[in-house]
């Protein structure tokens, strides 16, 4: 039995108790359903929920699991949706639970999105343009009109988010599928004003703008998602070219880490 399955059948069998209160449709896969409480739980909900969290994100995977939404996902359950979330929205950790200990504690968190003030993620500078293929924003038709008029907010999130394709490019994380409007931003005219702009772990483009606040200046280009035409008043010098070809493809800041510590250990053999 797949883990579909099991959750669906636990789900039918479920007893009577405190309403799991699971995020997403009913109809929805129930991996989805529990990617999406996680999700939740992990970015925004921890301390309406009781959750402990260390300031770099990381919980309990024993305390996510006690949590009533998770009473029917045990852990192996929780790993497979772990690995095998096509965005990396999450990490699992394993740490010894002492010095003298043969046992080990699992941690997860999320690896971007929160709005929980109290985290800070271990995050890689962007100090060049070059550092990523491109910088792009997905939106809504309906919040375009607000944004062209007083830039991208990251709203009650950490940060504003920009991913380093579109939809359809290998792109994993940072924007949304249903996205109808794609903003390119001029990612070396914002860093020579003195915007900073991080990479998350699982390789998320993220800043905090100026105040909250990435502002219009800083837009390349505007494009319509279906059809890749430009939006009238916004387009620039022409398409946007990804930068892959001018210099190595960029990875997550963890698979960036191990191809580092895999070049100095090359160099010192």
């Amino acid at each position: 039995m797949d883990i579909t399955q099991e959750l669906k059948q636990a789900d039918k069998s479920r007893k009577k108790g405190p309403s799991p209160k699971l995020r997403g449709h009913p109809r929805d896969d129930p991996r989805v359903r529990v990617s999406k409480s996680l999700s939740w739980l992990l970015r925004h909900g921890a301390k309406n929920a009781g959750l402990d969290m260390r300031d770099d994100g990381y919980a309990k995977v024993s305390d996510v699991l006690s949590n009533p939404m998770f009473r029917d996902v045990n852990f192996s359950q929780l790993q497979e949706i772990v690995d095998k979330d096509q965005k990396q929205r999450f990490h699992l950790l394993a740490e010894p639970r002492s010095s003298d200990s043969s046992s080990d504690m699992w941690w997860i968190r999320a690896n971007q999105g929160h709005s929980l003030q109290t985290v800070t993620l271990d995050m890689q500078p962007i100090t060049s343009a070059l550092d990523v293929p491109m910088a792009v924003h997905g939106t809504t038709l309906s919040a375009w009109e607000l944004i062209a008029a007083q830039g991208l907010s990251k709203m009650k999130r950490n940060h504003i988010h920009l991913a380093q394709g579109i939809p359809g490019d290998n792109v994993m994380s940072g924007m949304r599928n249903s996205s109808q409007i794609l903003i390119f931003v001029d990612l070396q005219k914002a860093l020579d004003s003195g915007v900073l702009f991080y990479l998350s772990a699982n390789g998320v483009v993220l800043t905090e703008g100026n105040e909250g606040f990435l502002s219009p200046t800083y837009f390349q280009r505007v494009e319509f998602a279906k059809g890749r035409l430009p939006v009238p008043g916004w387009e620039g010098a022409g398409p946007v070219v990804p930068r892959a070809s001018l210099t190595q493809p960029s990875l997550p800041v963890q698979d960036l880490q191990t191809a580092q510590s895999y070049s100095s250990t090359s160099e010192s053999i």
